[in-house]
């Protein structure tokens, strides 16, 4: 079996896995996509649960998402997860939503049933369940700093609505996304205080000061010249820190939270959460989460 499949492959399918036992009929699409882990840690479910079926990483572009995404029901596939940056562009392929990712308007698992596509979106319950395992806490009553507008961002912003978090703070490269991600926020009904903050405002300080959870839910990060979204001397002692981002497993921001004393985390535990409900959502029975978490120890 190949590291990474393209959108080559999947056209000329049958000859490219003509010898592949058991059948690839899972995967992540993204871009990039080489660093995923989530192969080793739903094969290892897969293989625990008797199930005749292998998971497989697809580098897929922007451009060549609608063709993937027609290819696949064609080809057998069971399912699949999307990761950056196809988790909003994904929605207009969709056959129908799950009233989770509707509401959300990003989706990271699709099921592909009768082939039609079916998208979910199980990142918002996998931030959830990960911010309780690092850090003892529930969203509730929390005053949080989000960074990102994108599909990750979503569903987390929308899990502190959910959960009652107090204040919920949104920065973006973009400032216009940031706007309108706080004004979908700000449609349904929640005690959370929602706020749009740009980095060269007056708010953006303050808010840093003022979290007691601050998330990282961009891409910046993942190379080593990017810069910094927080200032080091920013962060404190008493704050909670997480980033989405797993590879590498120690970015330049969790370092700068760590430094100053915060207790931080990456995005291992997120991804090991979202992707037991994926599991759970393609086969309908309880995902083995202790067989997974054991194979991205062995990674990590």
């Amino acid at each position: 079996m190949k590291h990474v499949y393209t959108l080559a492959d999947l056209r000329n399918w049958g000859a490219v896995t003509r010898e592949i036992s058991p059948p690839i009929r899972l995967g992540v699409l993204g871009n990039p996509v080489r660093h995923s882990l989530s192969p080793q840690m739903q094969n290892a479910a897969l293989r625990e649960s008797g199930i005749d079926a292998q998971y497989a990483r697809f580098q897929i572009s922007a451009e060549e998402l609608r063709e993937a995404l027609r290819l696949v029901p064609q080809l057998n596939f069971l399912g699949l997860n999307l990761t950056i940056p196809h988790k909003i562009a994904a929605l207009p392929s969709m056959d129908q939503l799950d009233a989770t990712a509707r509401c959300i308007g990003a989706i990271n698992t699709v099921m592909i049933r009768d082939g039609m596509l079916v998208g979910f979106n199980t990142d918002a319950i996998g931030f959830s369940r990960a911010v309780q395992m690092e850090f003892e806490r529930t969203l509730a009553g929390l005053k949080v700093l989000l960074l990102g507008a994108g599909g990750a961002a979503r569903a987390i912003g929308m899990q502190c609505m959910l959960e009652k978090s107090q204040k919920l703070w949104i920065w973006n490269r973009s400032q216009e996304r940031a706007r309108e991600f706080s004004a979908k926020l700000h449609e349904f009904e929640s005690s959370t205080h929602v706020y749009a903050v740009e980095r060269d405002d007056a708010s953006f300080y303050p808010a840093i000061a003022a979290a007691n959870l601050i998330v990282n839910a961009t891409s910046a990060d993942m190379h080593e010249d990017d810069t910094l979204l927080i200032p080091p001397e920013r962060f404190t002692p008493d704050q909670l820190v997480y980033d989405t981002i797993y590879t590498p497993p120690r970015t330049k921001f969790l370092e700068a939270a760590a430094a100053a004393g915060a207790r931080s985390a990456n995005g291992l535990s997120m991804l090991l959460h979202q992707a037991a409900a994926s599991f759970e959502i393609w086969f309908d029975r309880r995902a083995p989460i202790n067989v997974m978490r054991a194979a991205l120890d062995c990674l990590a």
